[in-house]
């Protein structure tokens, strides 16, 4: 009888990798949950706090930032089947602007900007999937699900690091345009309102203001008066997860449909009149090129359901 041996692709192993010039620069805990997409983030961590993880056959920190000519040394993590994970759809986004180091386009409300937390994927893998050929596509900053607009992806990994530290230094502007509940009151404000990260009993992501949290800088001007509601503008000055729904609720002024912070009446009030998104809009962007430095002004139109919200409060004022 003829032995038959079966052997598993799949099969955890050992592997090398060489970081190349344009590889370098990331952290390489980032680098691993990219390389090894669908394992759970603690296994990698826990490999590398354990050793398994070697960077010229030395131990690293979660923080090491990997150098061009690095031997990385990835132990055995099982990955998925690729024949398990689930469908990814192509998707063509609209563009604003495109050169061979950056693209921005203009990302719809309800759309995640990537897979995770019960989502399966988002914008940056629905990208990949419709440019199968690009070797390098990458997040630049992140947009909450329900908020729409401009999205930086970054398409070099020079671009993506110079972005980074742009944002990290504050170079630029991302202003947003927020409906909001109440009449606001100044023309201009500055919120400085320190943010903390929590999970709810129920496991979700929240984040308050709390003197504990990170410094957080909001610049708030009026836009509009539309009787009990308010567009305003929003300009960031610092990045926080969730800054400008919190600074404004915190202040008072709550988005209008935001189903985090905001008011479950409100929202379900304009549902049933047919807008049922949060009013957030990430419509302008003024920064210079990450790779050439030249000045971008780049912007996106309110989307039609917003702009037709506001015709409609505009009526009834």
């Amino acid at each position: 009888m003829r032995k038959t041996v079966t052997t598993h692709s799949l099969a955890p192993r050992v592997r090398a990798c060489l970081i190349e010039p344009d590889q370098a620069g990331q952290r390489v805990d980032n680098f691993l949950l990219r390389e090894c997409k669908g394992v759970p983030k603690s296994h990698v961590y826990k490999a590398i706090r354990s050793g398994e993880v070697r960077v010229n056959k030395g131990r690293v920190s979660a923080d090491y930032r990997l150098e061009a000519g690095d031997m990385l040394r990835i132990p055995p993590m099982r990955l998925p089947d690729p024949a398990a994970r689930p469908f990814v759809p192509p998707a063509v986004f609209p563009i604003v602007y495109e050169d061979t180091a950056l693209m921005v386009i203009d990302k719809p409300a309800g759309v995640a900007v990537h897979g995770g937390s019960g989502v399966s994927f988002g914008v940056i893998e629905q990208l990949r999937a419709a440019r199968p050929d690009e070797r390098f596509l990458e997040l630049a900053h992140r947009l909450d699900r329900e908020t729409s607009g401009l999205l930086m992806i970054a398409r070099t990994r020079k671009a993506l690091l110079a972005l980074h530290d742009m944002m990290r230094e504050g170079v630029g502007r991302k202003h947003y345009q927020a409906l909001v509940v109440g009449d606001w009151v100044n023309d201009r404000q500055h919120i400085r309102l320190p943010l903390l990260k929590y999970l709810t009993a129920e496991g979700e992501r929240r984040v308050r203001v709390d003197s504990a949290g990170k410094f957080a800088h909001t610049i708030v001007s009026l836009r509009h008066r539309y009787g009990h509601y308010s567009l305003l503008d929003a300009q960031l000055r610092t990045g926080r997860t969730h800054q400008i729904r919190v600074h404004l609720s915190a202040s008072g002024y709550p988005i209008v449909g935001d189903d985090k912070y905001g008011s479950d009446t409100v929202r379900e009030t304009f549902t049933r009149q047919g807008f049922g998104r949060m009013f957030l809009h990430a419509y302008q962007l003024v920064l210079p090129h990450p790779i050439t430095g030249e000045p971008l002004n780049l912007a996106a139109p309110l989307p039609p359901a917003c702009q037709a919200l506001l015709d409609k409060l505009e009526q009834s004022t």
